[in-house]
């Protein structure tokens, strides 16, 4: 399952559907979490682990968005990858798969999205940075990518929803991580919290259920706000919607990053 949308992206990657049976599946996740979450708030626990629920409104969530391509009108309905905003000295990146960044279409995002609006506006994607191993070969070890977002008003998009810090070297599993994307199904985001593992020396693993088809490039962010993972790397972020996959980041994230960070 290719966690881009179910409508042809500007990626041109493979469709993924969404049927009744993972609707209906969906509907109890959220049913589930809602009870777990109040059981854990009760005990004064940190909350459930490996449940999915719609995201909450928040200033962590406005951080989150969707991708979606130049001129589609309408927003409701055409979102196809998730993106997050990154700290960066000239406040204007965000960070997803590099899978979601093929091709040559326009691109914009939206930041907070929800029910097709755009409560902090939609930014244009003005440059795009891929590594080396993906534009190559589409190498999964790469599968990370950031973009470089115009300016609105002389403001950055850091500047209107702030940014976590993109971190490299973490030792995988070493803290819980929060996962937020957009399913091509919904048009909220989802969010659940789990801790990472090794799937290899290069991929760290999941377990998150209903991160389904435009769930790519979805942030792991741990307790202190870093970005630690987007959803994509290993068979395009996995093959079911339960168990999704990362890059683990290194010195080619890392390298990558220093060029993005100093683009103005």
């Amino acid at each position: 399952m290719k966690r881009t949308s179910g409508t042809k992206s500007p990626a041109h990657h493979a469709r993924c559907r969404t049927g009744p049976r993972q609707s209906a599946l969906f509907g109890a996740l959220v049913l589930l979490a809602a009870t777990s979450a109040s059981v854990a708030a009760a005990d004064d626990g940190p909350g459930p682990l490996g449940v999915t629920a719609v995201a909450e409104t928040t200033t962590q969530s406005a951080r989150v968005g969707a991708l979606f391509a130049a001129g589609a009108g309408d927003l409701a309905g055409h979102h196809y990858c998730t993106a997050s905003v990154v700290h960066s000295p000239h406040r204007n990146l965000v960070v997803t798969a590099a899978h979601c960044l093929g091709g040559d279409k326009d691109l914009v995002f939206v930041p907070g999205y929800r029910d097709g609006k755009a409560p902090f506006g939609v930014w244009r994607v003005k440059r795009r940075f891929l590594p080396g191993g993906w534009t190559r070969d589409e190498d999964e070890d790469s599968d990370v990518a950031f973009a470089v977002l115009d300016e609105q008003g002389g403001r950055g998009i850091e500047d209107t929803v702030g940014g976590n810090r993109f971190v490299t070297g973490m030792a995988t599993g070493a803290t819980a991580v929060t996962l937020t994307g957009y399913p091509n199904s919904r048009e909220a985001p989802i969010s659940c919290t789990n801790k990472p593992r090794a799937h290899s020396r290069t991929q760290q693993r999941i377990d998150c259920p209903g991160f389904t088809g435009g769930t790519s490039g979805s942030p792991w962010i741990n307790g202190d706000r870093e970005v630690v993972g987007v959803l994509g790397g290993h068979d395009h972020g996995g093959t079911t919607a339960d168990t999704s996959y990362s890059v683990a980041f290194g010195a080619e994230a890392a390298h990558l990053y220093a060029d993005a960070a100093g683009d103005p």
